[in-house]
C-alpha cells in the first residue's frame, strides 16, 4: 500500500469512526475498518487525525526526533538502501567542469530496515466505555511515552540486530574523537574541535544527568568554568540529557557531540493498535497493543564524536 493510498483510507471520517468503536470493544462495520487491517498482527493503523496527533506527541517525549532527521518511508519491502554524500558548492569558470563529478565517488550506502516496536497498556472496562473519558487522548499519551523512551534507547545504543543501530555503536555509531582515563576540562575541550567544523557548526551535546552534574564544576587553570551557567551550555553548544547516555565509568562513551541531524529516523509504517477484550475480561479490563515499524542510523560517523573512557586494562 503506498503512502498516498494509506492516507486517503485512513483520513475517511467513517474509518475514524469505526476504528474508535473497535477499540472501545463494539462491533461496526467490518468492511470500513478492514482497509486499515494489518494481517500478521492482528491491529488496524490509527486514523490519520490520530496518526498526526501520535507523531507531535513523540515529539515532546523523544529527544532525538528533535534532533535528528525524521524520514517516512511507506515503501513495501524490509529493507531499502538510501545515499548520502557530502555536499558541494563552489564557483566555476565559465565552461569549466561542474562540481558535480568531483562527488560522483562521495556515496555512502546505508541499508534501511523495518525494526518492530511494540507498547502495551492496560485500561479498566469503566473507563473505556465512559463517553466522557477521551480515550483517544489517554491511548496517544501513553503510546507516545512509551514509544520515545524505547526509541531513544535504541538510537543511543542499538545493536541494529532487530532494533536501530545506536550512536555508541563500535563499528557504525560515532567515532571516538578523545580517549581518556578521566573527564576532564581539556578533554572535553579536545571533543569539541576533533569534530570537523563544518558539522560544529550546527553540533550538540548528548550526556547524561550525572555526567551534566560532573561537567558543570569543572574549570579552566584560570577557574572559568566549562559550562555556561546562564544559558546551559558548553561553548555555546545546546547540551541535550539522556537517560539512556552512560554515566561516567570505565569503558563508557560519556559524552556526544557534532551534529545529530545526520542521525536519520526512518519511520516505515503508521502506528497501529490491536484491541484485546476476551483475554483481560475477567480482570475487568482492555489491553491495548500498539506497533510501529522503523529504523535508525548515523547516515556519516564523522559528523558525531564521543569520549571513550578507557579499561582498567588498557592503561596498563
Amino acid at each position: 500500500m503506498s503512502m498516498t493510498n494509506h492516507m486517503s483510507i485512513t483520513a475517511q471520517p467513517e474509518y475514524d469512526i469505526q476504528f474508535w468503536d473497535s477499540v472501545r470493544g463494539r462491533k461496526g462495520n467490518d468492511e470500513a475498518l478492514s482497509r486499515g487491517r494489518i494481517s500478521l498482527l492482528g491491529s488496524y493503523e490509527l486514523p490519520a487525525s490520530a496518526s498526526g496527533k501520535i507523531e507531535k506527541a513523540m515529539e515532546k517525549e523523544s529527544v532525538f526526533r528533535n534532533i535528528a532527521s525524521v524520514i517516512k518511508a511507506y515503501k513495501p519491502g524490509g529493507r531499502i538502501y538510501v545515499k548520502d554524500c557530502r555536499d558541494l558548492a563552489q564557483f566555476i569558470s565559465e565552461g569549466g567542469e561542474n562540481p558535480v563529478y568531483d562527488g560522483l565517488e562521495d556515496f555512502n550506502e546505508n541499508p534501511i530496515g523495518s525494526h518492530k516496536l511494540a507498547a502495551f497498556v492496560k485500561l479498566d472496562e469503566d473507563f473505556v466505555h465512559d463517553a466522557a473519558f477521551s480515550l483517544e487522548q489517554y491511548l496517544i499519551g501513553r503510546f507516545a511515552k512509551n514509544f520515545g523512551r524505547a526509541e531513544d534507547n535504541g538510537f543511543i545504543n542499538g545493536t541494529g540486530e532487530d532494533e536501530p543501530t545506536g550512536i555508541l555503536h563500535d563499528s557504525k555509531g560515532a567515532e571516538v574523537g578523545v580517549t581518556t582515563e578521566s573527564l576532564t576540562y581539556d578533554d572535553v575541550i579536545a571533543l569539541y574541535f576533533s569534530v570537523d567544523k563544518e558539522y560544529r557548526r550546527n553540533g550538540i551535546w548528548m550526556m547524561s544527568d550525572k555526567t551534566a552534574l560532573a561537567l558543570r564544576t569543572l574549570k579552566d587553570a584560570d577557574g572559568n568554568y566549562l559550562w555556561n551557567h546562564s544559558s546551559d551550555t558548553i561553548l555555546g553548544k545546546q547540551v541535550m540529557i539522556s537517560e539512556y547516555m552512560p554515566d561516567i565509568a570505565e569503558g563508557t562513551k560519556p559524552v556526544a557531540f557534532g551534529d545529530f541531524s545526520y542521525y536519520w529516523i526512518i519511520d516505515r509504517k503508521a502506528v497501529s493498535v490491536r484491541t484485546l477484550v476476551e483475554k483481560f475480561a475477567a480482570l475487568g479490563q482492555f489491553g491495548y497493543l500498539a506497533f510501529k515499524f522503523l529504523d535508525g542510523k548515523l547516515i556519516r560517523r564523522d559528523v558525531l564524536k564521543v569520549i571513550q573512557l578507557k579499561k582498567p586494562d588498557e592503561n596498563v
